[in-house]
């Protein structure tokens, strides 16, 4: 009974890799008017690319770990993976009660979300790209200066995290087709700990020639720009080999690979 139980268990990790993951997204690209306002205040023009229609989840990942060893939790270099990584497992290759086959996958490293990607021939999203996928409602592609939707949005961030995370993919499409950007866990970008750090070294450490707008770039009295103002920081406060139980991840990767 229990080898049945362990096979039954294991199909999903097994389809999930012969499968690639989650199905993928065609997003046609386009000039992207940013949230954050840059300092010059064009729009960030955005390529077409593919994006996973719901973010990875337990079983996916189990299979990732079960091919690729070294990123078993009790294998994984500290460096890449802090002591929280996959702790919600029942083992480094079992999921067990706490870690349900269909849960996105949670308490997984920077450096281990972009092995994976890798590993299916994507990448993670950049912030941009994450973010213009995520403007988009069930029947517009921007619904950010919508209030009730901001305030749908809000009012997610504001529930406790310490809940059961239901099953990814239950979430209406938006208008890509894209499920859960919000409402079930934070993810992960490519460049997430650039954000608020200018990629021109001279400039770091000046105010007067920060990448954003000083004060102007995330307005607390903006409701628009508050819901990105939680995520920046809680990106920007997070490390590479750092983990939390509500940060998982979705990947990425150029039109047409």
């Amino acid at each position: 009974m229990r080898r049945l139980a362990a096979l039954l268990l294991a199909l999903p990790a097994v389809a999930a890799l012969a499968a690639g993951g989650a199905a993928w997204v065609k997003l046609p690209g386009s000039d992207f008017r940013s949230t954050l306002k840059y300092e010059d205040g064009v729009d960030v023009e955005i390529a077409p690319f593919e994006l996973q229609k719901r973010p990875v989840t337990n079983a996916e990942f189990l299979a990732f770990v079960k091919a690729n060893p070294q990123w078993r939790r009790d294998k994984v270099p500290k460096v890449l993976a802090e002591g929280r990584y996959l702790q919600q497992w029942e083992g480094p290759v079992s999921l067990g009660d706490k870690a349900l086959p269909e849960q996105p996958v949670v308490q997984v490293s920077w450096f281990a979300a972009n092995a994976y990607c890798e590993s299916i021939g994507g990448r993670l999203p950049t912030w941009n790209e994450w973010e213009y996928a995520a403007a988009a409602d069930e029947t517009r592609r921007d619904a950010r200066k919508d209030p009730a939707w901001r305030e749908r949005i809000l009012a997610w961030y504001s529930q406790p995290s310490n809940q059961a995370l239901p099953r990814a993919g239950l979430q209406v499409p938006n208008a890509y087709g894209v499920q859960d950007l919000h409402g079930l866990v934070w993810e992960w970008t490519d460049d997430y700990s650039s954000l608020l750090v200018d990629p021109e070294s001279r400039n770091q450490g000046d105010p007067d020639k920060s990448k954003f707008c000083g004060a102007g770039a995330l307005s607390m009295d903006d409701r628009d720009n508050y819901a990105v103002l939680m995520r920046v920081a809680m990106l920007s406060s997070m490390q590479a080999q750092g983990t939390t139980a509500n940060l998982g991840f979705r990947c990425a990767r150029s039109a047409g690979k």
